[in-house]
Parts: C-alpha cells; sequence; structure tokens
C-alpha cells in the first residue's frame, strides 16, 4: 500500500477534488434554477453520486447556499454522512499507510 500511495501525484489529487466540489455547487445551483423554472431536473441520484465522488463539501455548500433539498432528510442526513465517511476513511489510511 505505501507504494502504491508514492506513486500518487497529489497534486492530481488535489485537482480533481477541486473540480468535483465546483460541480457539485453548480450542480445544486443548477437543479434549484430548474426546479423554480419547472423544467427538467438533475436526478437525485446524480447528485448524490457527485457526493460520492470526492464532491460532499461543494454539494453540501451548495445545498445550502441555494437553499436546495434541506428538507429532504435523503440530503440533509445523507450527504454529511457521505462527507465524515470519506474524511474518516482518508485519515485511517494516512495514519494506517
Amino acid at each position: 500500500m505505501e507504494y502504491i500511495l508514492s506513486l500518487i501525484n497529489w497534486k492530481y489529487v488535489l485537482l480533481y477534488l477541486l473540480i468535483i466540489n465546483i460541480v457539485g455547487f453548480l450542480a445544486m445551483g443548477i437543479d434549484k434554477w430548474k426546479a423554480k423554472k419547472d423544467w427538467w431536473r438533475i436526478p437525485e441520484g446524480t447528485l448524490m453520486m457527485i457526493c460520492l465522488l470526492g464532491g460532499g463539501i461543494g454539494t453540501i455548500a451548495g445545498m445550502y447556499k441555494f437553499r436546495h433539498k434541506t428538507k429532504k432528510l435523503k440530503f440533509s442526513v445523507g450527504m454529511p454522512t457521505i462527507l465524515i465517511s470519506e474524511i474518516a476513511l482518508v485519515i485511517y489510511l494516512l495514519i494506517k499507510f
């Protein structure tokens, strides 16, 4: 595992996380905008997948900034749970290896 961690270029990992969080933030804003116009919406599964792929900070920030899906338990509890789990996993891996 140490060998794999040594091969990772952390610059690209951070760039990926920045981009996926911007995508998550914008997705929440776009979905809210579409909801107001009664247009086709971004599926909830897509929003959750963005969070699962590392965009938790962006999607949660977008959720509260745009006041979108804050009353849905799936989002108000689910997304922070995913984010905390991902942070705990990263901390565990960094300590373990």
